[in-house]
């Protein structure tokens, strides 16, 4: 099931400067859902295509090794489940349906704000597409990679007036297994309200 995004928003009222100023990592949301314009404008600065065509992050060699994907639990108009972000097309694909945020959450070390979290953007790395190119130092690229893409969903979220934490800490191998996807998890973002 492909669903298509709303568009995202090229201007808010939030300037770069603003954001990187106010920006911090929040744990603790409000019991509320997200827009679907939220999660689309909040995937797209993660991954989607910037006015050269290229991915929002920069990539060593534009290998992009990273695959995104979107832990859905509460945003209105759009079912609970795992989805894969298409930046190319700028649409969501259904991989799984239901709420998975408890399973993720153990998988995290238990913690709680994952479970919370209206939405958990996971990103996962496919090494090698830049090992293949570049060898043992492509690990540490993918790694640069990661950072350069969380930067730009913790700005967005910021901008958007919601919260959201880095989450690096988690058993990998479990986050595969609630993922059930090709990959390594890399990164958990819980993206909510601010109370």
């Amino acid at each position: 099931m492909k669903i298509e995004l709303p568009q995202p928003r090229l201007k808010s009222d939030v300037c770069l400067e603003e954001a990187i100023f106010k920006r911090k990592s929040i744990r603790r949301y409000k019991n509320e859902p997200l827009t679907l314009g939220e999660l689309s404008q909040l995937l797209w600065a993660a991954a989607g295509k910037n006015a050269w065509g290229k991915k929002n992050y920069p990539s060593a060699g534009a290998c992009y090794p990273l695959e995104v994907y979107a832990v859905v639990s509460n945003v209105e108009n759009l079912p609970p489940g795992l989805y894969h972000y298409n930046g190319e097309e700028h649409t969501l694909e259904l991989i799984r349906k239901g709420d998975l945020r408890e399973e993720l959450a153990e998988a995290c070390l238990g913690q709680r704000c994952v479970a919370t979290a209206p939405v958990n953007i996971v990103i996962v790395a496919h090494f090698e597409r830049t090992t293949s190119r570049y060898g043992e130092r492509g690990i540490r690229y993918v790694y640069m990679d990661t950072g350069h893409m969380g930067q730009n969903i913790y700005l967005q979220a910021t901008a958007l007036g919601l919260g959201t934490v880095a989450v690096g800490a988690f058993y990998d191998e479990k986050v595969k297994e609630v993922l059930g996807v090709e990959g390594h998890p890399v990164y958990v973002f819980p993206v909510g309200r601010l109370l």
